[in-house]
Order: C-alpha cells, then sequence, then structure tokens
C-alpha cells in the first residue's frame, strides 16, 4: 500500500492539503438520500403529491441550478421549496459518517505538519450539521465554504479568492475531490497535484475515472498507509 501512495502522491512536494467535503471525506450517501428520498417524501407531504410526481418535479429543479452556487445554497432552496432544511437535515443526520479510514488519513497528513484546508460547495448550515455529527473541523487548519467567496468551486474565481484569503503554492498543493468539475477548474488555476475519488457514495458502485490520479478513498494515500 505504502507503493501505490507514493505513485500517486510524493508527500515531500506538497505543502497545503486542500480536500472537498461530501464525497471526499464524508458519505455521499447522506446528501443523496436527503435530496433523493427525504425531500421529495416530505415535499409531496406538504403538497399531496405521490413521492415519485414529488422526486420528478424536484429533479427538474435541481437540473435547472446544477453547477451553480444555488444548487449548494440551503437559504435558496429553504426559499424555493417552503421547507425548512436544515431541520430536515438533523431530522436524519446520524446518517452522516465518514468515508473509511478518512480520520486515520487526516492524522497522518497533521503529523507531517501539512496544512491542512477543507474547501466545501457546502451552504455553511450544511456544513454545521456534518461538523455537530462528526468534529471534522478539528482536523483542519481553515474551513472555507464556497459561499463566503460567492462563486462555486468549479469557477475559477473560487479559487482566485481563496489564495487571496488563505495563501497557497498551487505548485506544491494538493486538493482531493470527487467532482470532476471542480478538478478542472482547480487544474486550470493551477493546483498541481489532484485526486479525484472514485467511490464518494459507499452505497453506489465505483467510478471509472481515467483524467485524473484517483483512488477509492483517502486511506490509500495515507502517508502513514501500511
Amino acid at each position: 500500500m505504502e507503493d501505490v501512495a507514493q505513485a500517486i502522491i510524493d508527500w515531500t512536494r506538497i505543502d497545503t492539503t486542500l480536500l472537498d467535503m461530501d464525497g471526499t471525506l464524508l458519505d455521499l450517501g447522506f446528501d443523496n438520500f436527503f435530496w433523493r428520498e427525504y425531500v421529495p417524501r416530505r415535499y409531496g407531504l406538504a403538497r399531496g403529491l405521490e413521492i415519485e410526481e414529488a422526486r420528478r418535479l424536484l429533479e427538474r429543479l435541481y437540473r435547472e441550478r446544477e453547477g451553480s452556487l444555488q444548487w449548494y445554497c440551503l437559504d435558496f432552496w429553504t426559499r424555493e421549496l417552503d421547507l425548512d432544511l436544515l431541520q430536515l437535515k438533523r431530522e436524519v443526520s446520524e446518517r452522516v459518517r465518514y468515508i473509511p479510514r478518512v480520520p486515520e488519513f487526516l492524522e497522518s497528513v497533521r503529523a507531517l505538519d501539512k496544512k491542512l484546508v477543507l474547501v466545501t460547495n457546502a451552504h455553511r448550515d450544511s456544513l454545521l450539521v456534518k461538523i455537530e455529527q462528526t468534529a471534522l473541523h478539528r482536523h483542519f487548519d481553515a474551513v472555507y465554504s464556497s459561499h463566503d467567496f460567492g462563486f462555486p468551486k468549479e469557477d475559477e474565481r473560487f479559487w482566485l479568492q481563496l489564495a487571496r484569503k488563505e495563501p497557497f503554492d498551487p505548485a506544491r498543493s494538493l486538493l482531493a475531490d470527487d467532482s470532476l468539475p471542480v478538478l478542472r477548474a482547480a487544474r486550470d488555476f493551477g493546483i498541481a497535484h489532484l485526486i479525484a475519488i472514485r467511490r464518494p457514495d459507499l452505497g453506489a458502485p465505483r467510478r471509472e475515472i481515467d483524467e485524473f490520479p484517483a483512488v477509492d478513498g483517502l486511506g490509500e494515500v495515507s502517508p502513514a498507509a501500511d
């Protein structure tokens, strides 16, 4: 395992480790369940719709905003759907969980004295729910939401603003993310070391990814892997 990790990441060339949250550190199954199952159920109940009809309506609304900051914005969807989404997230928050071996990965990177920065598209209220369940913030030197800057991570302007707020050398930085559009934007910005996550949702099949170095989970590239 150490040889595999070294082939993907040479940690001697990394000063700053930038990590996505949902699908990279935490199982994306929570978010997929919430938006595809729980919200349609509650939306349908509130409007007298069968769940399949509610799901179809919501999927259309989701697609219209996909990739934009609104797509990730809990305030926007709370207004759009007239549902208290923060409360709904808390109702099912026991489903929030780490991807296996992520805490050990974070501890091993910390042991190398690398700067650890969480960079997420999640709204700050969504982030709060995840922190309440996992205390993941304790591993990081800094935590940023794309809502802090007004641009999603798919937009190069996010990276420009992040670099002003939290200076880092792109040539000596690593980003791990499950989103290929985000990884492409980071590559265009100049971040030299990129890793894609093949199994962001533990309940779904692994994805085939050829565009970037890819792992099922970050435990595979832990500096302390054995």
